[in-house]
């Protein structure tokens, strides 16, 4: 199994940690210091576990549209998005618990036209207020005559969003662009004349689960 890079230090800690603790342990003989070593151990797995990379496969095409991201469909709605898309778009929900693979990938191939931070709160990821007003990283795509935007959000346990893509970069369907740390939420804007093959309650993986087709 591969590891996400920006996992490594996190793994490599408590690992360390982990062991650390198993050396002293032995040499104390102290059953306090095994249940710690132990716990220690069950946190180090699953930091590990969670900054798993594994490759996906699916299907391709320039009218379909993949998920960016493993989790589950909260919603899925009809809004107004004036920093890419300048009007009308269908919004795909996804929210991503701990247990969820948070390597994120295009759904489009295109070109990056748009990348733009937005400093902000760490509300709940599953709330509908968090697509507003959390910290969050907007990735607009240009797939022929549409336009895409991905939008990575923030939750209350991700402190960490990380973002491959700058202006001008070509994007390739199922490819990583990015990484949230520690639960969080993807919005994906198409649009409004797409249709739509996940409702909501749907689960996804990332590079593999059709969301739509483009019109």
């Amino acid at each position: 199994m591969t590891f996400a890079p920006e996992g490594l230090p996190f793994i490599v800690i408590a690992a360390a940690v982990a062991l650390g603790t198993f050396g002293l342990a032995l040499r104390t003989r102290s059953w306090p210091l095994w249940l710690l070593a132990f716990l220690l151990t069950v946190i180090a797995l699953w930091i590990a576990y969670f900054f798993r990379d594994p490759d996906r496969k699916g299907e391709r095409g320039e009218k379909l549209v993949i998920a960016p991201a493993d989790g589950r469909v909260l919603q899925i709605s009809t809004v107004d998005e004036p920093a890419f898309v300048h009007g009308p778009a269908t919004k795909i929900s996804i929210f991503m618990n701990v247990f969820n693979v948070h390597v994120n990938r295009y759904p489009v191939s295109g070109t990056v036209r748009y990348v733009h931070y937005n400093p902000g709160k760490f509300l709940h990821a599953a709330a509908e207020k968090s697509s507003l007003e959390n910290e969050q990283m907007s990735v607009g795509l240009e797939s022929g005559a549409q336009r895409i935007l991905i939008r990575q959000i923030a939750g209350m346990i991700a402190r960490r969003i990380v973002t491959y893509s700058k202006e001008g970069d070509a994007a390739r369907q199922g490819e990583r662009f990015g990484i949230i740390r520690f639960g969080s939420r993807v919005d994906v804007f198409l649009p409004v004349a797409s249709r739509v093959r996940v409702r909501a309650g749907d689960r996804t993986l990332s590079g593999t689960t059709v969301l739509a087709e483009l019109p």
